[in-house]
């Protein structure tokens, strides 16, 4: 789908903003859906938190609306587009893309029930004071994307045992990316060197690097910018031919190598139940922080043979998923 066909997920547009002025003179409550990345990436993701609205009750359109705000990783946008929610007011605000979101959010408001969707530890950042009891006006689903460190790196040694370097690309700026780099650190035996990106523009250096640097791999740490590029990196990855581990199956999909994690898309469905629940009437302070419990692994066969490696059959038997 492209961004023509769901003009109303534009952060920002006329149309949202009269549909979101027509619910709430209506006495519909209104969802502000805040992101701090592009819509297009995000397609399945918004359906499948559309899918969890659905599941208590909810339909856009029918008996709630969304206002869409996206920062198209321009992260300094999102103090703004926060407030704007915050100000109209809305009922709940469902914060996803970067970490940053969520705690912009949480910055703008201290009374609206907030549902943050990432790949972060939500309390080491200060987003909730546990996962148990969230307390204050704050809950949301994780995916525990730094506590999997360490099983990617294991996938990678398994897959390359030979490899004596990797490198690890990281997003400086996202909350919680000390604590990527420091279990990452911990988890690998081998020599690890962090690259940072914080644009589009970035990618190549990083990618000569790790070919300066003679390291045997690259692991791609969880970011709302690198999934919004994830086909730039996965061609990167084949051109410079660095065999590239990362978190989330859309990469592989792209043309990159391996990922482990689990389902974003499922992320984006507790998010809209635990959205839906909020509109019931539940308060942020009594629903659990949601973690995933199913891990999948996925391997790009092609890309594996154009970079000139084979797959162990222990890897191949466990693969979850293996794309042609």
């Amino acid at each position: 789908m492209r961004r023509r066909d769901f003009i109303t997920f534009l952060g920002g547009a006329a149309v949202a903003r009269s549909v979101g002025a027509r619910a709430q003179q209506a006495g519909m409550p209104v969802i502000g859906f805040l992101n701090s990345a592009s819509p297009d990436p995000y397609v399945p993701r918004v359906k499948a938190f559309h899918q969890g609205l659905k599941e208590t009750g909810y339909v856009e359109g029918q008996n709630v609306a969304i206002e869409y705000r996206w920062a198209e990783n321009q992260i300094a946008r999102l103090p703004t587009l926060a407030a704007e929610l915050a100000h109209r007011p809305v009922s709940v605000i469902a914060a996803g893309g970067s970490p940053v979101s969520a705690l912009a959010a949480k910055s703008a408001t201290t009374t609206i029930p907030i549902v943050f969707m990432n790949a972060v530890d939500p309390v080491g950042i200060g987003l909730v004071a546990s996962f148990n009891r969230p307390g204050g006006n704050v809950t949301g689903a994780t995916l525990l994307s730094a506590e999997l460190v360490a099983k990617r790196l294991g996938i990678l040694r398994d897959l390359l045992p030979s490899v004596k370097k990797i490198a690890m690309l990281v997003n400086p700026t996202r909350p919680g990316v000390d604590i990527q780099k420091a279990q990452a650190a911990q988890a690998l035996r081998l020599s690890l060197h962090i690259l940072d990106a914080t644009s589009e523009r970035d990618f190549d250096a990083v990618f000569q690097a790790v070919v300066r640097q003679e390291d045997g791999a690259l692991v791609v740490a969880p970011d709302a910018l690198f999934l919004d590029r994830c086909v730039q990196i996965a061609d990167l990855a084949i051109r410079y031919m660095i065999p590239t581990m990362f978190e989330l199956r859309e990469f592989v999909e792209a043309g990159g190598l391996v990922s482990y994690g689990a389902s974003a898309v499922d992320l984006y469905r507790q998010g809209g139940n635990l959205t839906g629940q909020i509109l019931m009437g539940r308060k942020p302070a009594d629903l659990p922080v949601l973690q995933p419990t199913k891990f999948e692994l996925a391997i790009n066969m092609k890309t594996a043979r154009a970079l000139g490696l084979t797959i162990s059959s222990d890897l191949l038997s466990i693969a979850d998923e293996l794309i042609e």
